[in-house]
């Protein structure tokens, strides 16, 4: 079981009509036809949607995401139009709304990986490969691999994990063409994004994009290279051949799992509410990613 806690009713708003409530997105179409995306203060951890929010979340992702874009702009188009807040919508939507170009989206996380953790980690230790990719012997949790890979995913529902598949199957749902697009999308946003992030002290292991096309444009999509959607480790504290600390929801994760929460992972039972320090200790990281990665004090 699992989902979300306590799920959201979606604020109705003149002249948008709803589509879609995701794990941390609420999702609008406007009257011309664009997307309008919401990004709220929710936080997600062992597939469950918590009841605790965390102050500025949804504002961080999107100002980073926003730079993001810029820094990719001359690789990529992206789909956002604007970041004007749609008349008659509440005040706290400011600062976190993007409308969007309507695209054909591509049903395929396309992830890109410089190190070997999470999933990864897991089938390499059974098999030395990674989304059928073979890796060399040796490799521990946290190791640089040899070059960056391409390791696409499913789409999953909320609630749902997302489920590696290999290059093959990919090309067998999108076709040849578009998954060798894919491909060479994800690893030369990931190689420049890298790179940036390494300048700043931060390690980028891995991150997943969303693509959708335009006409014959393929076009990144949703949020790009956020703590959400990204793993982001300091450079300083990397020590292969354990878990590295990251800027992302550890403090969440390591309290849902230790005994104070007295909450049981493989039980029937929700997650319960975070306490306070956890709240404010997830927040500082991710101001501090924000911080250390575009130079700018968050305000």
């Amino acid at each position: 079981m699992s989902g979300f806690v306590e799920k959201p009713e979606p604020i109705q708003v003149p002249g948008l009509v709803h589509l879609h409530t995701g794990k941390v997105r609420e999702l609008y179409r406007n009257e011309a036809g664009d997307l309008v995306m919401i990004a709220s203060d929710r936080i997600s951890a062992y597939d469950w949607v918590l009841p605790t929010e965390i102050p500025d979340k949804g504002r961080i992702l999107t100002q980073l995401s926003l730079w993001w874009f810029d820094q990719l702009a001359d690789l990529l188009p992206h789909h956002v139009l604007s970041t004007d807040v749609p008349a008659g919508a509440p005040d706290d939507w400011a600062g976190r709304t993007l409308v969007c170009k309507s695209l054909d989206m591509v049903p395929v996380e396309c992830v890109a990986r410089g190190y070997l953790t999470g999933s990864g980690l897991a089938e390499y230790q059974e098999s030395r490969t990674v989304c059928g990719l073979a890796l060399p012997e040796g490799l521990v949790d946290g190791s640089e691999l040899p070059a960056p890979i391409f390791t696409p995913a499913t789409k999953a529902a909320v609630g749902e994990h997302d489920e590696n598949v290999s290059y093959e199957e990919v090309a067998r749902q999108v076709g040849a063409d578009t998954a060798a697009r894919l491909r060479q999308a994800t690893l030369a946003a990931y190689s420049r994004a890298r790179d940036i992030a390494r300048d700043r002290g931060i390690i980028l292991a891995d991150t997943k994009f969303e693509f959708g096309f335009d006409g014959d444009a393929l076009v990144i999509a949703d949020e790009v290279l956020t703590p959400d959607s990204s793993r982001f480790w300091p450079a300083e504290q990397w020590q292969p051949g354990r878990a590295q600390p990251s800027y992302d929801k550890q403090y969440v994760r390591d309290w849902l799992t230790s005994a104070e929460s007295g909450w049981d992972r493989g039980g029937e039972q929700p997650p319960p509410p975070l306490p306070q320090r956890v709240v404010d200790a997830t927040r500082a990281k991710y101001v501090e990613a924000y911080e250390r990665l575009t130079g700018t004090a968050w305000s």
